[in-house]
């Protein structure tokens, strides 16, 4: 079979950004490689444009936006190649990217790109920050071409150990493990598969001699300027409930090192006594436990937050007397936690795993019992439909 990408990307009424992106697509690659584009809102004659451009789309038939993880999956679906690459509309392709993925692509490996991006973020070892433009409208496309084949040349056979969009795989070993957990919506679902991949001991490598032009937040909800995000209480909603997920689901947060290769903690099976609870203290606690068992009625914690998660809360919030069967239990006390002890929840699994031993400990406010210390983070490899 010969090796053909199909560029999977997710749009929302950005055809400012889709246009500059498909062009450099079809306009930069080596190979005859496909685009399938997931819209998920078209205002903005998105659609109209890729039927006159010969853009193979699946379009949202629904008024409600059903995000980044599910664009993405409908796109690898699609797909017609035996290599898909995660694409975002706000990423210009530079020359020499289609054959760098296929200079490192095999199976279990996934292999991404290098992005370029201008000055909106501080810089990282596993990209490059030169202004090139900051909207399609002022792209410097000569300016870039120029300096991403001298790049080629001075990274040649650069490789690191990492992950970031974009980032290609095959259609057989993504569609594996489930494709993107499509409960995270447009936040977190990249943390979320990279952190799979590596339990499934797949390979991340990142290339150097193949690049785009990324114009980081734009190709989404906040076009005009990253700034815009702190306004909108829809983004924040979503990005919250994202963020408390990924807590849920792994019991800690994000972690990479320089080259953003994913840093992974056990999961362990935590149950948190709380005496002396209320709603705030539960709000704050409950996405850290498996299980939290409090001493108050409870029912409007259930009743305001059953819809900010795909989770049984009835399963994860029980009364203080309750049965406890957490392999790890921690008491603590509402009226005496302070920030400290919030900081050794976060890094619980780390401190559990670096010097834990089954019995009785104290650190800070919380009284820790470890009865036993099975670790669980091998059963979210795959995406429970």
């Amino acid at each position: 079979m010969v090796n053909r990408i199909t560029f999977c990307i997710p749009s929302k009424d950005n055809l400012r950004y889709l246009k500059s992106s498909i062009t450099s697509i079809r306009e930069n690659s080596s190979l005859d490689n496909d685009i399938v584009v997931y819209v998920d809102a078209d205002n903005d004659g998105t659609t109209k444009w890729l039927d006159e451009n010969n853009v193979r789309y699946i379009k949202n038939d629904t008024n409600i936006p059903k995000g980044i993880a599910y664009g993405y999956n409908r796109c690898i679906e699609l797909a017609e190649t035996n290599i898909v690459c995660m694409f975002h509309a706000d990423m210009y392709m530079g020359k020499g990217f289609d054959n760098a993925i296929l200079k490192h692509i095999k199976p279990f490996t996934v292999v991404s790109g290098t992005r370029i991006e201008p000055p909106l973020h501080p810089e990282g070892h596993e990209k490059i920050v030169r202004n090139f433009g900051m909207y399609p409208e002022d792209f410097m496309e000569d300016e870039f071409d120029s300096f991403v084949e001298e790049s080629i040349e001075t990274y040649k056979d650069k490789i690191t150990n990492g992950i970031f969009a974009p980032w290609a795989i095959f259609k057989e070993d993504i569609t594996s493990i489930g494709m993107h957990d499509e409960r995270f919506h447009s936040y977190h679902e990249d943390s979320d598969i990279f952190n799979r991949f590596l339990l499934n001991g797949y390979d991340l490598t990142q290339t150097w001699e193949g690049f785009v032009y990324h114009l980081t937040c734009r190709g989404g909800q906040f076009q005009d300027g990253i700034e815009k995000v702190t306004t909108d209480e829809a983004f924040h909603r979503m990005k919250t409930n994202a963020a408390n997920h990924y807590i849920r689901k792994w019991g800690v947060w994000i972690e990479n090192d320089m080259y953003h290769h994913p840093i992974l903690s056990p999961k362990y099976n935590i149950g948190f006594i709380i005496k002396n609870c209320n709603l705030e203290i539960l709000r704050i606690l409950e996405p850290w436990a498996d299980t939290c068992y409090v001493d108050f009625n409870y029912t409007d914690y259930l009743y305001l937050h059953k819809d900010n998660t795909f989770m049984d809360l009835n399963d994860r919030v029980k009364p203080y007397d309750n049965e406890k069967n957490n392999e790890i239990l921690v008491e603590m006390d509402g009226k005496t936690i302070n920030n400290n002890d919030l900081k050794i929840i976060q890094q619980l699994a780390k401190i559990i795993n670096d010097s834990g031993e089954i019995g009785r400990f104290t650190l800070g406010n919380l009284n820790i019992e470890i009865v036993q210390m099975n670790e669980y983070q091998n059963n979210l490899i795959n995406v429970i439909k």
